[in-house]
């Protein structure tokens, strides 16, 4: 099998010939990797997911740590290196006049995409689309703004979130004319406990946008993969009952990965589970070998991808990633013969 064909099994609720995986990194992480990597170690690189960045994932750089997203608002990188902090604000007032969206169906975004498909590269295609709904609102308005409107301007943020989803939808049914399996929409709405607005809320002004934009992909015979960070498993059911194949990053510090796994089989695939908060980190080689032993097992059944559950950091030793590789090689079963 193809390591497209494993992972759609997978979606599917099959059991697979082996746990397929997907490894990504920060920018310092893969520097820290780059001297030890070899033909064997980038095979496991290469994983199991085929990822494009969507329409709104540019950045130009202005100097000075500055750089201007898509939308135009700045990211300041002088202190966060890797996202940054939002240093000007689009929306100054509850109103969406002056707002520019970028073009949905980029060519310079789309072309790219077009040419590694047809090149035959294996793996489950992949289009993200991130920010995409909730934070792509607070990187316009600001947050502790939009937090307020949410009380004294409801209109207004049902508008803007309908407008950034009918965005995402138009770029959604782009890149699925280029024949990708999937699109993953990166949101975060959780913190270490519970969410950021509270159910209530996000019920309201969240779920309905989500609920267009997914069934958009569903109804195109695609997938659909999410991001959320945080304690935000009291949403699993709504968000499969909308259509959702595949959750990242299923974090072990606040989520109970186990049963979870056990809970949602079959209707719900979860991508990550790996600690990049203390095993990755703080854990020795042993410690990473053994969770991602431990990991690999649980999911043999299925409805799992073995992943960090974010970007593998900075702060992690390069022995700790170089376990997680020979552990996936040793244990997976995908190179036995």
């Amino acid at each position: 099998m193809t390591r497209r064909e494993v992972i759609r099994g997978v979606l599917e609720g099959q059991e697979p010939p082996y746990v397929p995986w997907h490894l990504s990194f920060t920018p310092e992480a893969a520097e820290k990797l780059a001297p030890h990597r070899t033909a064997e170690i980038d095979d496991v690189l290469r994983g199991h997911l085929l990822g494009f960045a969507g329409a709104g994932e540019q950045f130009t750089h202005l100097g000075n740590d500055q750089y201007a997203d898509a939308f135009g608002v700045i990211w300041d990188r002088s202190r966060d290196k890797e996202i940054g902090n939002v240093a000007n604000r689009l929306l100054p007032e509850p109103k969406l006049d002056g707002l520019t969206l970028p073009d949905p169906a980029d060519p310079a975004i789309l072309e790219p995409m077009r040419e590694a498909i047809a090149s035959g590269a294996d793996g489950l295609r992949v289009y993200s689309i991130g920010f995409s709904l909730y934070e792509r609102a607070w990187t316009l308005r600001g947050m502790e703004a939009l937090m307020m409107d949410f009380l004294e301007h409801p209109r207004f943020v049902h508008d803007l979130l309908g407008t950034i989803a009918d965005w995402n939808i138009a770029q959604a049914q782009a890149a699925m004319a280029c024949d990708i399996d999937a699109v993953y929409f990166g949101d975060d709405w959780g913190m270490q406990h519970g969410l950021q607005m509270g159910y209530p809320l996000w019920k309201e002004f969240i779920y309905p946008q989500l609920e267009r934009m997914y069934g958009a992909v569903r109804a195109a015979g695609k997938y659909v993969f999410i991001h959320s960070c945080g304690d935000v498993d009291e949403l699993f059911d709504d968000l499969v009952g909308i259509g959702v194949n595949c959750f990242n990053p299923f974090q072990p510090e606040v989520m109970d990965v186990p049963s979870l796994l056990v809970e949602y089989r079959g209707r719900l695939t979860f991508h990550g589970g790996l600690s990049t908060q203390k095993t990755l980190p703080y854990g020795t080689p042993q410690d990473v070998r053994d969770e991602t032993r431990r990991l690999i097992e649980l999911g043999r059944p299925g409805s799992y991808v073995l992943a960090p559950a974010h970007s593998v950091p900075r702060d992690v030793p390069v022995e700790n990633i170089l376990a997680v590789v020979e552990e996936i090689r040793e244990t997976s079963g995908a190179y036995e013969e």
